[in-house]
C-alpha cells in the first residue's frame, strides 16, 4: 500500500517510479481523490460544529421566549445534510484505498528498469556446471523411474500434479529438513509451522489481493490456499506495534503452496518445474528500514548457502522493474543449472518490500526513546523451492548407469546413502 501523503508531498517521483515500472501516471488521479475526501472532511466538520451552535443559540432563544423557527429549520437542513456528506466522505476514501491498493511497490533506485526477464541484470555466478561423458538428461525422463510419477499425478488431480513415491520421495524430504535445519541452526531463522488457509484480510496483507485473485485457490467457506507461507509468516505481525528491540524477527516454514498458474499456460507443461501444488521452503524477516538493507543481502547469501553446500552450479540476478512481483522493491533471483535444459531456472526469489506489505497489514514499531511508531520493513525469499532442487539434484548427480548420486550433505537425511538406484 502506498501512503497517500508521500504522493502528495512528491507526486513526480511517484509518478516516475510507476514509469519504471511501465505504468501511466496517476498521481493526479490520486490526488483529486485526496481532495475530494479531505474537502469532505473538513465540511462534516464545519457541519456539526455549526449544528452544535445552532442547537446552543436554540437553547438560548427558547430561555428568552425568541422564537427559535429559523435555527430549528436549520438544525434539521445540518441533520439531512450530515448522513450524505459522511457517506460520500466513506465512498470516496474507499475508492482511494482501492486505487492505492492496486498499485504496485515502487521500484529502488538500484533496480535496472526493463520489460521482462530478457532485461535482468547478471550480479554473480557461482560453482561450476558439471561435465558429462554422456548426453545429459532432463528430469522428466530420469525422475520416472526414481518414482516421479506424472500420470498418477495427472489421473488423481488433473494437469501440474505428480504423485511423488520412492526415492524420489525420500530425496523430496531429505531437502526440506536439509533447508531446514541449514537456516535455523546456521542461520538464526526460527521454524514455524503455518496455517494453509488464510482469510481474505491476510492475503490482502501480503499483495496477493484484491488484484491476483486468479492466481491462488479459494475453498467453499471463503478462505484461501497458501501460495506460499509467506502470507502466513508475514502476518504475524500484522496490526501489532512492536519494541524496536525485537527486530528483526526471522522465521522460516516448510509448507505445501498452492497456485493456479493462472497467468503460465503453455509454460513448463511437461515435468515438476511449474506445479499447482509444491512444497517450498520460506523465508521471511521482519526489520527496521535502516537493517532492510542489510537483511536482503543476508537472506539471498542464505539461499545461495544452501546451493553451495549442494553442490549446485547457480547465478544471481537482480531483476528489471518488468519481472519484478507486485509487493517487491527490489528482487534477487537465485538460478540454478540444469544440465539437461543446457541453461539456468529459477529457484529461488528473494525480495524486499520496504514498508508496503506493513501498511497493508498496519504493522509498525516503536523506536527506543520515541513515542511515535513506525513501519517496519517486510522481507521474503525461497530457501529453496523443494521440487526444483529435486530436478536440480536429479539433474546435475545422473549418473551414466541410470543412478542419481547423492550429495555429501544430504547423506545423513537418506540413512547415508551416496547413490540412489532406479525402481525396479
Amino acid at each position: 500500500m502506498h501512503d497517500i501523503r508521500f504522493i502528495r508531498e512528491n507526486p513526480e517521483a511517484f509518478d516516475a517510479g510507476l514509469a519504471k515500472r511501465g505504468l501511466a501516471p496517476r498521481s493526479a488521479e490520486l490526488l483529486a481523490l485526496d481532495e475530494r475526501r479531505r474537502a469532505l472532511i473538513t465540511e462534516a466538520q464545519v457541519a456539526q460544529a455549526r449544528r452544535n451552535e445552532v442547537s446552543k443559540a436554540i437553547g438560548a432563544a427558547k430561555a428568552r421566549r425568541d422564537d427559535p423557527t429559523d435555527l430549528m429549520a436549520e438544525v434539521a437542513a445540518l441533520k439531512e445534510r450530515m448522513p450524505a456528506i459522511d457517506a460520500e466522505e466513506k465512498a470516496v476514501g474507499a475508492e482511494l484505498t482501492g486505487a492505492l491498493a492496486a498499485i504496485p511497490n515502487l521500484p529502488l533506485a538500484d533496480v535496472p528498469k526493463g520489460a521482462d526477464e530478457e532485461d535482468n541484470a547478471l550480479i554473480h555466478e557461482r560453482g561450476t556446471p558439471p561435465s558429462f561423458t554422456f548426453e545429459a538428461k532432463e528430469h522428466d525422463a530420469i525422475g520416472p523411474a526414481f518414482g516421479l510419477d506424472f500420470e498418477t499425478g495427472a489421473l488423481l488431480s488433473g494437469s501440474r500434479f505428480t504423485f511423488v513415491r520412492g526415492s524420489a520421495a525420500r530425496l523430496h524430504r531429505a531437502l526440506g529438513q536439509f533447508m531446514l535445519d541449514t537456516l535455523t541452526r546456521e542461520h538464526g531463522f526460527e521454524e514455524a509451522v503455518v496455517p494453509l488457509l488464510v482469510r481474505d484480510e491476510t492475503m490482502f496483507g501480503t499483495g496477493q489481493l484484491p488484484k491476483f485473485a486468479e492466481d491462488s485457490f479459494q475453498t467453499t467457506d471463503g478462505r484461501w490456499l497458501i501460495p506460499t507461507s509467506e502470507v502466513s509468516l508475514t502476518n504475524t505481525v500484522r496490526e501489532q506495534i512492536l519494541p524496536e528491540e525485537m527486530l528483526p524477527l526471522r522465521f522460516t516454514a516448510l509448507s505445501p503452496c498452492f497456485r493456479s498458474e493462472a497467468g503460465s499456460a503453455g509454460r513448463d507443461t511437461r515435468g515438476y518445474i511449474r506445479q499447482h501444488q509444491f512444497e517450498k521452503v520460506e523465508m521471511v524477516s521482519i526489520t527496521t528500514p535502516d537493517q532492510s538493507e542489510d537483511e536482503h543481502e543476508r537472506m539471498t547469501a542464505c539461499a545461495e548457502d544452501i546451493l553451495t553446500k549442494l553442490g549446485l552450479a547457480f547465478r544471481r540476478m537482480k531483476l528489471c522493474t518488468g519481472d519484478m512481483g507486485f509487493s517487491a522493491a527490489r528482487t534477487y533471483d537465485l538460478e540454478v543449472w540444469l544440465p539437461g535444459q543446457a541453461r539456468y531456472r529459477e529457484i529461488s526469489s528473494v525480495s524486499t518490500c520496504t514498508d508496503f506489505q506493513a501498511r497493508r497489514m498496519n504493522a509498525r514499531y516503536r523506536p527506543e526513546s520515541e513515542k511515535a511508531t513506525r513501519f517496519v520493513h517486510t522481507l521474503n525469499g525461497s530457501g529453496l523451492a523443494v521440487g526444483r532442487t529435486l530436478v536440480a539434484v536429479i539433474e546435475n548427480y545422473q549418473q551414466e548407469d541410470g543412478a542419481v548420486a547423492v550429495p555429501e550433505a544430504l547423506q545423513p537425511y537418506l540413512g547415508g546413502l551416496n547413490r540412489l538406484e532406479p525402481l525396479r
